[in-house]
């Protein structure tokens, strides 16, 4: 597929195409159609989040590995979500300018990217060092100045932060914690990909004076988010 003739895409970008191509053929057809969230993923630049060694898999529709082997970061979820999940995301959560986003899971900073883009503020947690930085790093590079990104687990870390306009966790939960969803500020939502394996729902969860009402639009597949808790399993 080529290039309109009146795309803005600057054609000093080698990526451009593919990042077009990634918005036309695996983002729309996903029903992401906002026009905000459909221009914020052609400006950011994913490759920028990317490690070197698969910066050719930027706008491929798969989870890039970003730490360890492919095998060890698919198990333990040091990955980044296929480019639909984020996209698909940031839509449903109708990011305002106002608001002050909490990530936990910021794996390779894209994800804080896109959500800062859009916020006023953003704090990110991530567990695993190496990713911490690697978030840091990547987001400085780019010129994004409203993230924060902190080592620290999200489970157990987020409810010394205070209230947030917008909660999303970048990565599969068994359940949303009741803990985080305390930290809704009045309109408020926190967004996670909850279930088990092989089915798993995306779930929003949107705070109304003392009402909560929850929605699960779409269906996926993501890799456990760490420490947060797992349902018992009975032993026979």
């Amino acid at each position: 597929m080529a290039l309109p003739m009146n795309s803005q895409v600057d054609p000093r970008d080698v990526h451009a195409q593919a990042r077009f191509n990634m918005i036309e053929q695996q983002i729309r057809p996903w029903n992401v159609l906002d026009e905000q969230v459909l221009e914020l993923l052609g400006k950011v630049r994913r490759e920028d989040y990317v490690p070197p060694e698969h910066v050719t898999l930027a706008y491929c529709d798969i989870e890039i590995p970003l730490h360890g082997t492919p095998d060890e970061a698919a198990a333990k979820g040091w990955i980044m979500l296929a480019p639909k999940i984020e996209a698909r995301m940031a839509q449903d959560l109708q990011i305002k300018p106002s608001d002050r986003v909490l990530e936990i899971g910021s794996g390779s900073g894209y994800m804080a990217a896109l959500l800062a883009a859009q916020a006023k503020e953003v704090v990110t947690l991530e567990i695993v060092p190496e990713l911490a930085e690697m978030a840091r790093e990547n987001l400085l590079s780019a010129g994004v100045k409203n993230v924060e990104v902190k080592l620290a687990d999200g489970a157990t870390a987020a409810a010394a932060l205070g209230q947030f306009d917008v909660i999303v966790l970048s990565g599969s939960v068994a359940q949303i914690p009741d803990s985080l969803i305390a930290q809704l500020n009045d309109g408020g939502r926190i967004a996670a990909i909850v279930g088990q394996q092989p089915v798993m729902r995306f779930t929003l969860v949107t705070k109304t004076g003392n009402e909560f009402k929850l929605s699960q639009p779409w269906d996926t597949v993501a890799p456990r988010l760490t420490s947060f808790e797992e349902p018992s399993r009975f032993n026979f």
